[in-house]
């Protein structure tokens, strides 16, 4: 089952639907932040997607923007500063990954670096993994 596209709303309208059906914390503003426990990433107000509706497929639903991420408002946090650090931390050891390395290891294989990049994702998901046990 195809889940329905996202609606479209006025500014005024999202915020309302924000504060309405985010059970978990307050919306003051769509320019607030929010860490997505499930992929990751920090998100807005802004960038939230509306689905559903009288029109689409049942009462109105809120999700991640993030392709393939299912989270839903319980899933994300309020970023603490400990969390932008955390989240900055690797997104700079991310593209330091990306960036091909020049040395290989001595054995013709990938550098101590590639390595590294494999351990980001498994990191995030660690350090979601506590923060979403906090909450």
């Amino acid at each position: 089952m195809a889940l329905s596209p996202p609606i479209t709303l006025s500014e005024t309208d999202k915020l309302d639907a924000l504060c309405r059906l985010d059970q978990f914390r307050q919306w003051r503003s769509l320019d607030e932040k929010r860490y997505c426990l499930v992929c990751g990433k920090i998100i807005t107000g802004q960038q939230i997607e509306v689905a559903g509706g009288t029109r689409g497929n049942g009462p109105l639903r809120l999700s991640c923007p993030t392709e393939r991420c299912n989270s839903i408002p319980m899933d994300w946090v309020l970023p603490t500063d400990e969390i932008l650090a955390r989240v900055e931390m690797m997104a700079a050891e991310e593209h330091k990954a990306s960036v091909p390395a020049q040395t290989s290891n001595g054995n013709g294989g990938p550098s101590r670096r590639n390595k590294r990049y494999n351990g980001i994702a498994s990191q995030l998901r660690k350090f979601a993994l506590h923060l979403k046990g906090r909450s």
